[in-house]
């Protein structure tokens, strides 16, 4: 794939609710007083970041430490920034690695369409890598792990992908319209995405919001449902159940009698789904939504109006549980716990992420939390329970950082050579190998503990993303006991290897 010429800075939009909040022109009579208070302030603020490190400085301390903190790390330089990224099917089980599907997108500046990216990815398995090698990648380099399988030209940028849990080749994507557009990737064309080209035609069309709707996107666990969020400050849900052949021969999109592939801009020619029911009750942008594991009609909603909402579909339109102030800002996601679906991560604008537990979810009608996660030092992104164990899950923000907490250690001191360390309770590992705020994280359901997460450069680096697939050392999440016994049966292991080199 060429390389166009000066890429990748693309002038973004304001997203996910983050706009700039106007400003009030009046001018009070302690004006004065105000300007002095923030002008020492800002001088504060100066000097505290004269004495933190850069995030370059950060970045290099962190590729120091990989060969120690990683199993696995794999870099990949993006031309274009990617705002979400998604593991498919898995393809092929070798010995030493494992092939599957990876989704992501392109997001250009107009100069070229852009595209919905189908790549193929070698995951190496646990403890098969050398811990030399794998901090040793060039930052401005593809790796070779990940290589492009095909290219889909979406109408427009691609703000958010999901999977179709039952059939992982199925995928919805969300664009600045009030549609969500459906793919059936596999039988897609593959495209050259070129300055002009015709765009790739959906498989369907799911119509409903009055607005765009650019973020909150779900697919459901247990059926072929999909749900929305918009600017329109509804929750939309569709059923495809009707569209979609039985996952015994290969569960594809059915189509209608003229050929996919290439649009003759007819966007008419892509079927399209009403609503199975809208949902009503946020007072501001619907920035996130999610299913409840073992539910098809039960879900949740997150927005720009600081509110956590569950919905029933079989009790109505209208919110079962509306958690009033559930941070002291903008939400930007939410997840539910696969394991226990009582428990409800939210991720928000305060830079914090909450737990909730739906038997008890406010206090005096405002949201009461088990427990808040305070880790980060800017916006939460996106948060998502890990797959591999049921008090486990991530958090990634525009700090850079993505952090892996385990309420379970809450409460529970961490001491390292007799030290207590001061670390956010229930944090215990943190990625820091993105410069730039990470926008989407995907834990991988085939390879337990592994992780790919995606970054936009645009402000660090003058433009692109970063995608990074990774796996932490098993010593840091297995019990310590465990840990313990290997490292000791291995430093016997060294000693004798020492004593008999000696002789």
């Amino acid at each position: 794939m060429e390389t166009p010429p000066q890429q990748g800075v693309v002038k973004k939009k304001e997203t996910r609710g983050r706009k700039p909040k106007p400003k009030d022109d009046k001018r009070d009579e302690h004006s004065k007083t105000k300007e002095g208070r923030k002008t020492q302030q800002y001088q504060q603020q100066q000097q505290q970041q004269q004495q933190q490190p850069s995030v370059d400085e950060k970045y290099t301390q962190w590729k120091s430490l990989v060969p120690v903190l990683y199993d696995w790390l794999a870099n990949h330089n993006l031309v274009w920034p990617s705002l979400s990224c998604r593991w498919g099917p898995q393809l092929e089980q070798a010995t030493y690695k494992n092939r599957q599907r990876l989704y992501l997108s392109e997001q250009t500046d107009g100069s070229v369409p852009n595209t919905l990216v189908i790549a193929n990815c070698e995951v190496v398995k646990p403890r098969v890598a050398a811990a030399e090698h794998i901090s040793q990648f060039n930052e401005e380099a593809r790796s070779p792990f990940v290589k492009k399988f095909k290219t889909i030209i979406h109408p427009g940028e691609v703000n958010r992908i999901r999977e179709l849990p039952q059939n992982s080749k199925i995928v919805a994507t969300h664009t600045d319209s009030p549609d969500v557009l459906v793919w059936d990737v596999e039988n897609q064309p593959n495209r050259h995405a070129v300055l002009g080209a015709t765009n790739s035609r959906p498989d369907l069309i799911l119509t409903g919001h009055q607005d765009n709707a650019e973020f909150a996107l779900a697919m459901c666990p247990t059926e072929p449902y999909v749900l929305s969020g918009g600017k329109d400050k509804t929750v939309v849900l569709w059923s495809i159940e009707d569209h979609i052949t039985s996952a015994a021969t290969g569960g594809s999109i059915i189509k209608p009698n003229s050929k996919s592939g290439e649009a003759n801009d007819k966007a008419a020619e892509s079927p399209s789904v009403g609503p199975r029911g809208i949902y009503c009750g946020h007072e501001d942008t619907v920035e996130d939504v999610t299913f409840c594991p073992s539910s098809a009609q039960e879900f949740c909603s997150v927005g720009d109006d600081s509110c956590l909402i569950l919905w029933d579909a079989r009790v109505g339109s209208s919110p079962v549980v509306k958690v009033e102030k559930a941070h002291n800002a903008d939400l930007h996601c939410v997840d539910w716990n696969p394991h226990d679906d009582n428990l409800i991560l939210t991720g928000s604008a305060d830079n914090s992420v909450r737990m909730f537990d739906r038997r008890n979810l406010t206090t005096n009608g405002v949201g009461s939390p088990i427990h808040k996660f305070e880790g980060h030092k800017a916006a939460v992104l996106c948060v998502q329970w890990s797959p591999d164990k049921s008090s486990v899950f991530g958090s990634s923000a525009e700090d850079g950082l993505l952090n892996i907490w385990d309420y379970e250690k809450v409460g529970k001191k961490i001491e390292r050579s007799g030290k207590s360390i001061s670390a956010p309770p229930g944090l215990f590992f943190q990625h820091a190998g993105h410069r730039d705020k990470v926008v989407d994280f995907h834990w991988n359901a085939f390879d337990p503990w592994t992780i790919v997460s995606v970054s936009d450069d645009c402000e660090s680096t003058g433009g692109g993303g970063t995608l990074q697939i990774w796996r932490m050392s098993d010593l840091i999440y297995r019990p310590e006991e465990e840990v313990l016994a290997e490292l000791e049966k291995f430093k016997s292991h060294v000693v004798a290897c020492a004593s008999k080199s000696e002789k």
